[in-house]
Formats: structure tokens, sequence, C-alpha cells
């Protein structure tokens, strides 16, 4: 789950990492507002979306005065960036930069714990420099038996300042990141930029944050910011009905019992030239209603046109799955075509009562896979 700059920068200051002047507005007339509020010369008006790449896009303006404010408001309100509207902006301070570093901790999947990451090569084109020069990205795991101890803080410190004075704020800034980091279950917490301005001291002017969707029950605080896409709506009310989904873009919706499958059916899909439109596990159900509620979710996807279903019959039997299908389809009205793979547990007696239907069956998941992808070419 993603939150806003602004929603991260109250975490921020909260756990004591100081944060650039700040003010939310949703109209140019409280950008303006804002702006005397602040009573600084100049201030950045900064568009508040779910996505990176603000600056690139268009989406943080420097102005001075109350007429280039507006302006600047006036222009980011409404704009889209990568898919998102912009609803509201952020009037902040401008501050003397005297140079600028990257912050963040993670979770390394490689080490199975949270990482700190450091640059002092900070600032917007952070992506550029992670790829071509790697070498000035600094990475350090954190040991969660011990967490952010003094000495690796400082260790991290001496990674991006040689000024003892900028090294001691630097600890402090690290150790409450780390606190937040863990505290809050986040899996990003991310400064870019860390600047260090005219007169000495460390400030966080942007600020970004992800938490863990599994842990949310335990933060009813974040859990309220939640503002999810059309997408993360329906992955949502997905994992409600005991469904694992995920939407991938392509064309041909997967409708699979177990995870492992799933991938399997993922990749054999890719590899027969095909693309899938979703991962979805719905688990060791035959139960009908539960394949009405699955294949409503798969049909609600606009590219959807082809559906390949691809049953292991274990525990749940490959009759009682074919019985199921038949009875919701029913209750649904497709003409997409649809082909279905049963094997294991009475596979014989599944595809008999299959037989005669409109469905596609296949003999094996390759031949499932060879006829979906077809089918789904011969549907453009």
């Amino acid at each position: 789950m993603k939150v806003h700059e602004y929603q991260a920068k109250t975490f921020f200051a909260g756990y004591g990492v100081p944060v650039d002047k700040h003010v939310l507005c949703r109209t140019a007339d409280e950008a303006v507002a804002a702006y005397r509020e602040l009573g600084t010369e100049k201030a950045v008006v900064k568009a508040q979306v779910h996505t990176g790449g603000r600056g690139k896009a268009g989406g943080v303006k420097l102005g001075s005065g109350e007429a280039e404010i507006r302006q600047h408001a006036e222009a980011i309100l409404g704009m889209d960036i990568k898919g998102f509207t912009v609803d509201r902006v952020l009037v902040s301070e401008a501050v003397d930069i005297v140079s600028e570093y990257y912050v963040s901790i993670l979770v390394d999947r490689k080490s199975k714990c949270p990482m700190l990451m450091l640059s002092r090569s900070g600032g917007m084109d952070i992506e550029q420099v992670a790829k071509e020069t790697p070498e000035k990205i600094e990475k350090i795991i954190i040991d969660p038996m011990l967490g952010m101890t003094d000495f690796l803080a400082r260790q991290a410190a001496f990674k991006l300042f040689d000024d003892m004075a900028q090294v001691k704020q630097a600890v402090k800034i690290f150790q409450n990141l780390y606190r937040l980091f863990v505290e809050k279950d986040a899996s990003l917490v991310e400064i870019n930029p860390l600047v260090l301005l005219g007169d000495g001291t460390l400030k966080a002017i942007d600020a970004k944050m992800t938490f863990d969707d599994n842990a949310l029950f335990r933060h009813p605080d974040v859990k309220e910011l939640f503002e999810p896409t059309p997408e993360e709506r329906k992955e949502q009310d997905a994992k409600e009905k005991g469904f694992s989904y995920v939407n991938l873009g392509g064309n041909i919706g997967c409708m699979v019992n177990g995870a492992g499958l799933a991938m399997a059916t993922m990749d054999m899909i890719k590899l027969y030239g095909g693309e899938p439109a979703n991962f979805l596990d719905i688990g060791g159900s035959s139960n009908p209603e539960k394949i009405v509620e699955a294949m409503k979710l798969l049909l609600s996807d606009k590219h959807v046109n082809t559906v390949l279903i691809n049953i292991f019959g274990g525990i749940t039997r490959c009759d009682d799955v074919a019985k199921g299908l038949i009875e919701a389809f029913k209750t649904i009205e497709t003409d997409i075509p649809i082909v279905i793979r049963l094997t294991g547990t009475n596979e014989a007696e599944g595809r008999a009562l299959l037989a005669g239907t409109h469905f596609t069956v296949g003999t094996s998941m390759s031949d499932a896979g060879h006829k979906a992808v077809e089918l789904s070419k011969q549907q453009h």
C-alpha cells in the first residue's frame, strides 16, 4: 500500500525526521493562501499522486509571488501523470540546498533483512545513477535482531558526510527512520532527496512510504489512508472472496487451483506466444458460486478475450469441478472462448461431463495452452 508524500511526511515528522514546511491544497486559491501562510519568498508546488517521475512530467514547479503560485497550481491540478489525475498539490517552502543525498530502507529479499541504501547522488535521476553507476550506491544490511545500532548508523552516516555535525544529524535520522520502518510495518521508507542546507542542517524535502498490506490490521491509522486504484480495489475484493488475484495486463484470463500451477500456467502462455491477463488462484474449491465469482472477476477485465481454466484434481475431484463449471456457466453469459484442462483424480469422468458443452477441452496442459493462445489470437 502506498501513501502520498504529504502523508509520508506526517509519519516522518512524528518520528523525529526533519521535514520542510508544507501545506496540502486542493484548489489554486488554497495554494495561494498556503503560500501566504508559509511566508517564504519562493515556494514549490508539487503534484500528489501515487507514482514517481512527477518532476519530469511537469508536476513540480518552483514559483515566487502569488500570481506565479496560482499559475503553477492551476497547471498541475487536473494534470495526468502516468494515468493518475492530480487532485491535490503540496505547497512547500523553497529551501537553500547545498547538496542532495538519497536515503532509503527497504526489505532485501536476498538477505531476508532490512537494507539501508545510501547515495551522495540524490535527486530526480537516482534510477539512472543505479543503472549507470551502481558503485555510487551504498547498501548496508541491517540485522533485525540488533536493529539500527549506534555503530551501524555512524558507519552509514560517514558514507554520506565528512563533517561531524552532519554525521551526528544523519545518525539520528537513520535511527528514527528505521524505527518508523519497523513500527509501522513498512516495506519501504525513502528520502529523495535528503538535503544539506546552507545553515548546515539536514532536511527531508521529499518522502515516500509503502506498507505491507498483510500488516494493515495492526495499523488503522495507516489503513484509513488507503486510496486504491481500480485494479487494487479489484485485488482487494478478490482477497475478501478467498482468491489470490493480480492483474498482469494481458488478454488470456487464467483460473487455476494452486499458486505454483498458476505460475506455471502463466509461464506456459508466454512460452507459446500469448499474454496472461492475470494470476488467479481459486484454491481447492469446486463450489459453483466460487467459480461464478472468479469468472466475473476475470471477465471484468476488458482486455480478456479468452479464458484458460487449469485444474489439477488432488483432494478436489475433477468430476466435481466439471459439475461446478457446468452449473456456474448457467448463470454466466459470455461469448469469450473458454479452454479447460482437467487432470488428476477422476479426470476421465470430468472430461466426459464436459463433452458436448461449449467449452474447449485440453487433453494436457500443453494442449490447453496452445488452444488458449490460438483462440486468443483469433479474437483480434
